[in-house]
C-alpha cells in the first residue's frame, strides 16, 4: 500500500507575520471594541486558508504584547467557527514565537475551543 505524503509546498502553506502584516499593537477580542482585534485578525488571515485545507504558520513576535482576549478570539475563535478538532487545529496552525507563554496559550485556547 502506497502512502501519499502531502508536501508543505507554498500552495498549501500560508505564512503570516502579525507585526508586519497586521499590527504591532494587537487590540482586544471583538471589532466593536476597537482596532486590531483578535476577531479582525481571525477573519482577515485565518478563516479563508484554513477553510481551504491549508496550513497557516503564524509568527507572533515583534508586537508590544497580546491580551488573552486577542489570542483566544483569533485562535480559539477560528477553531469554533470552522469546527476544527484539536488535533487538526494543532497540525494546521503552527505558531512561531520566542515567547513560550504565547505559544502555550494559543495551543491551550485551540484545544479548549475544540471541546
Amino acid at each position: 500500500k502506497t502512502i501519499r505524503v502531502l508536501a508543505m509546498t507554498d500552495t498549501n502553506v500560508v505564512r503570516v507575520n502579525i507585526a508586519n502584516q497586521f499590527t504591532r499593537m494587537p487590540g482586544g477580542r471583538y471589532v466593536r471594541l476597537g482596532p486590531n482585534s483578535g476577531e479582525m485578525f481571525r477573519e482577515k488571515f485565518l478563516v479563508e486558508p484554513l477553510s481551504k485545507g491549508k496550513t497557516v504558520i503564524v509568527e507572533l513576535d515583534g508586537v508590544r504584547g497580546y491580551g488573552s482576549s486577542f489570542l483566544e478570539e483569533a485562535f480559539g475563535g477560528v477553531v469554533r467557527k470552522l469546527h476544527l478538532t484539536s488535533n487538526d487545529a494543532l497540525k494546521r496552525i503552527k505558531i512561531i514565537t520566542s515567547v513560550r507563554s504565547w505559544d502555550a496559550d494559543v495551543k491551550d485556547y485551540m484545544i479548549k475551543a475544540a471541546g
